[in-house]
């Protein structure tokens, strides 16, 4: 017996929880992946994993079939400075870089930093396209898939390769520096006349020259066509300055103009030498003495300069002082003596600087006390016993007979009278006198002047050049340069003379010797001594050679037209003279010295008379007196009239 099946069971729902906490607590429903199986689903996942592959597959296929199509040209699309070289060979390539754009990348680039402006020559700064390089950096395939599948649409812009000199670069940028470039002006105070004026600060600037040579290069390498028409920016720095606006004004405000306002009254001590003396230092001094200068904090320091107060101020400061007095060598009875030095009183200037400094902010009157100090005389009695200037050491005596040569004579050794050369020193007779001009006293007498005798002012000094060198000679002293006259002179030891003229022929000696040298000149009508004090070091014996090599002298005519002088000439010759050095007091010679001379023959001058001039043909000579004839006068006027 068979039996039905149970009819199906009516859905019952769940039972409610008994709470909402037990109804959150009841597992979530199966995911759709659990709920999905059997073939359909496993279907459906294998198409999520597969399409994604294929298509990436296909671009795989695509970028290596793109790839190989490329070849070895320039990729599609490639363009460097706006020249587009894709599908060109790397040859092709590079002859259209040549021509189209390595004259651009060398050509003038103009530049600007800050306000300056100015031209960069980008070959001559060594600056060049590198053809070759860049072409083949053009024909470099890009790997990257979305560079390639963007160069199907748009070009591709390729940096051209450049060939850079770094030191003709350097050079070029170093050289612009120089126009842009600028020290900073501090902020100062001038002073124009009393008046003090602000000098405004101005930073200064100071070109990159590192970054400048990046950014050149780099703006060639962008625009390597010079399709861009805006100038080159190159990176300046601006340099601060230390004093500024702020500064200038208050040290105007608190310095300078109260400084300037009023006199500054300066006033002996009491009781000193000098006491109630009064001297008034006026504002123009003070200006033209006030100094600012800029300290390291930033600040404007006013100074009162004390050289400039002294030039100022000239001899006003006199009341204040009393001049010293140096100690000097007299000849008293034959005998050296000294007169002792004396001190003086001299104003502190650098200290009344400081003085003055301290009261220029007050307001007037104002008031300091001069500060007074010793001044001590330049040659002390002590230095000038020191020197040992005892006895003569050497003297020598020369004749003239002109008496212009005389005056030139006597006024030279009023000059030399006196003078010292301390050990060491050296003695310049042009270098002692200065200029020997009219307004000294020289007057016109004879010279020697290229060979030949003539006239100038303060010739004769010769003489005193002669004598003075003889007693370097016998003293025993160094003698530095002396020069024979051209033509020998009988007054004058024959090789032991000399000559000078300002300022081309001096007369040099040297104090060799340890104690000093004091010249003793005595003029007197027709002589001239030149004695020298010290204290005698050596014995000096003079020896002369023979005369030779004698010159016979030659005529010469020259018309006697009133300046010709006849002379007799002299004969020239050589001749040496040698200075002994005996050990004093003893005759040991311990050395010697020789003295070459060459004298030229003096030559004849024989005063030739002048013609007179010829008279014109048909005129009788004004200088021919005619006797005179009666009845001739009205025949030679009819002549002359006829003719």
């Amino acid at each position: 017996m068979s039996r039905s099946p149970n009819p199906p069971a009516d859905p019952v729902d769940p039972p409610e929880p008994a709470n909402p906490a037990e109804q959150r607590q009841q597992p979530d429903p199966p995911a759709s992946s659990e709920r999905l199986q059997g073939p359909s689903a496993r279907w459906w996942l294998r198409r999520r994993v597969w399409i994604p592959a294929a298509l990436l597959a296909g671009c795989g296929l695509l970028y290596t079939g793109d790839l190989l199509l490329a070849g070895d040209g320039i990729p599609r699309n490639t363009t460097v400075g706006g020249f587009l070289l894709g599908g060109l060979s790397t040859d092709e390539a590079a002859a259209l870089l040549e021509e189209e754009l390595s004259t651009s990348v060398s050509e003038p680039r103009v530049v600007v930093a800050g306000d300056a402006t100015g031209t960069l020559n980008s070959g001559a700064a060594g600056i060049d396209l590198d053809v070759d390089g860049t072409a083949a950096q053009a024909g470099r395939q890009p790997l990257n898939p979305i560079t390639r599948l963007l160069s199907l649409f748009a070009e591709r812009e390729v940096a051209p390769v450049l060939s850079v000199d770094e030191d003709l670069l350097d050079a070029a940028i170093a050289e612009f520096a120089e126009t842009t470039d600028r020290a900073p002006v501090e902020g100062a105070i001038t002073i124009d006349g009393i008046e003090p004026v602000a000098v405004e600060p101005v930073p200064g600037a100071e070109l990159n020259q590192p970054g400048a040579t990046t950014a050149f290069v780099d703006a060639i390498r962008a625009d390597p066509a010079k399709q861009v028409d805006e100038p080159i920016g190159l990176p300046i720095e601006e340099i601060p300055v230390t004093i500024t606006a702020e500064e200038v004004q208050e040290a105007l405000d608190t310095i300078a103009d109260p400084a300037l306002a009023a006199p500054i009254v300066v006033a002996a001590p009491e009781g000193g030498a000098a006491a109630g003396a009064t001297v008034e230092i006026p504002v123009t001094a003070i200006a033209a003495s006030l100094r600012f200068t800029p300290d390291s904090d930033g600040h404007l320091d006013a100074k009162i300069d004390p050289e400039a107060l002294q030039t100022t101020m000239a001899e006003a400061f006199a009341p204040f002082t009393t001049p010293p007095q140096d100690a000097r060598f007299e000849i008293v009875a034959g005998a050296m003596t000294v007169v002792p030095s004396m001190d003086g009183t001299a104003i502190d200037l650098a200290e009344l600087s400081e003085s003055i400094l301290a009261v220029l902010g007050q307001p007037a009157p104002r008031q300091v006390e001069a500060p007074l100090a010793d001044a001590p005389a330049a040659l002390t009695t002590e230095a000038a016993n020191a020197l040992g200037i005892t006895e003569v050491v050497s003297s020598f005596t020369t004749n003239y007979t002109s008496s212009s040569s005389g005056e030139n004579i006597r006024v030279v050794a009023a000059d030399v009278n006196g003078a010292v050369v301390a050990p060491g020193q050296t003695f310049s007779l042009n270098g002692h006198t200065g200029p020997r001009t009219e307004a000294d006293g020289y007057v016109p007498a004879g010279v020697i002047i290229s060979g030949e005798f003539q006239q100038a002012i303060g010739g004769g000094v010769s003489q005193f050049a002669t004598t003075t060198f003889n007693a370097v000679f016998f003293a025993g002293l160094e003698d530095v340069y002396h020069k024979p006259h051209s033509y020998y002179i009988s007054r004058y030891p024959a090789g032991r003379e000399a000559t000078v003229f300002y300022d081309t022929i001096d007369l040099v000696f040297r104090n060799d010797q340890p104690t000093g040298i004091y010249i003793q000149t005595i003029w007197s009508p027709g002589s001239i001594t030149v004695t020298f004090w010290g204290t005698k070091q050596v014995d000096v014996e003079s020896v002369s050679s023979e005369r030779r090599n004698f010159r016979s002298p030659q005529t010469q005519e020259k018309p006697d037209d009133g300046s010709c002088s006849p002379s007799g000439g002299s004969t020239g010759f050589d001749i040496t003279v040698t200075r002994v050095f005996m050990q004093l007091g003893t005759g040991t010679v311990q050395g010697t010295e020789d003295f070459v001379t060459r004298y030229n023959a003096e030559p004849r001058i024989v005063c030739v008379p002048v013609s007179p001039p010829a008279a014109p043909p048909g005129l009788v000579s004004p200088d021919v007196a005619l006797p005179p004839r009666e009845h001739d006068g009205p025949r030679l006027r009819q002549r002359f009239a006829s003719s």
